[in-house]
């Protein structure tokens, strides 16, 4: 039994560890488990209505933190457990007896974890000596990391923002509809800036998949309302016989293509169509989409 408690807590902690690393530090910004965690949030949310207004996504990393502490918590509070209260020294007043051995183990871990070093209970097993150290930096790291997560997340949305804006300027200008009338030049660039900051959107979901599960009360910054009338942009300047305007319209193409493709990979249940894809995501958002 030791041995499988042991074994069980180490596979725990592991699946911890390596969610967290695939959340905060591999390029894909994405763990299997708190990015379930986060997207089941986010369903409650719609699914009332998103009253939680901005509230859910903070909530949502919030709750991807606790779902660490507990892997950790629980993982090695497995591995002490055997050794609960044999190969462990008690100060003066405390009787192990009165306490369940799980839950003493899960406070050992708990009280590592959070490196408070209270000293009431010390290992005295050399392999569980050697074992709190290396919870105590995991719960060190944990810490460290989730508060730089929580403040590594507002530039992606500063940018997501600003592109909102800039969408809804050019739909309130009615761009698409003057593009013929300007110059093909200044209108390619134009397209070309537009295509920039789409696809650093995109890159944002990718690095910070977090970002997406954060709602926008006010309707003029949410991307998901204002992202459609790029497509009305791209069309138009498809159909203009000046080439500058028409390369960038391709640009501008593929930037929402792989846009789109994120979007339904990681987030909407959507065909490949854009419309849709980016109609799903208003959706999702609970906008109407404009464009």
């Amino acid at each position: 039994m030791q041995v499988v408690l042991t074994v069980l807590g180490a596979v725990i902690v592991v699946a911890g560890l390596r969610d967290m690393y695939h959340s905060l530090l591999h390029p894909s910004g994405k763990g299997a488990l708190s990015h379930a965690l986060m997207a089941a949030v986010w369903k409650v949310s719609k699914a009332t209505g998103h009253r939680l207004g901005s509230a859910v996504g903070p909530a949502a990393m919030a709750a991807a933190v606790v779902l660490w502490v507990a892997l950790q918590g629980v993982g090695w509070a497995l591995i002490y457990a055997p050794h609960i209260p044999g190969d462990f020294l008690y100060s003066s007043g405390i009787d192990p007896a009165r306490y369940n051995d799980f839950h003493e183990a899960l406070y050992v871990s708990l009280v590592t974890l959070a490196t408070l070093g209270f000293g009431d209970v010390v290992a005295t097993d050399p392999w569980v000596r050697m074992a709190t150290p290396l919870e105590a930096l995991a719960g060190f790291g944990l810490l460290t990391a989730a508060l730089t997560w929580f403040t590594q997340v507002y530039p992606p949305l500063s940018r997501r923002r600003a592109l909102a804006l800039d969408l809804k300027a050019l739909a309130d200008t009615d761009y698409a509809e003057e593009l013929p009338r300007l110059n093909p030049v200044a209108g390619a660039a134009v397209l070309h800036t537009l295509a920039s900051q789409i696809n650093k959107a995109r890159i944002d979901l990718t690095q910070h998949t977090e970002s997406y599960y954060f709602q926008e009360e006010d309707p003029d910054l949410s991307l998901a309302r204002h992202l459609p009338y790029a497509l009305v942009l791209r069309d138009a300047a498809t159909a203009s016989p000046a080439p500058e305007l028409r390369t960038a319209a391709n640009v501008l193409s593929q930037a929402l293509e792989q846009l789109g493709a994120k979007l339904r990979e990681d987030f909407v249940d959507a065909d490949e169509d854009l419309h849709e894809v980016f109609t799903a995501y208003a959706t999702d958002h609970g906008r109407r989409s404009r464009g």
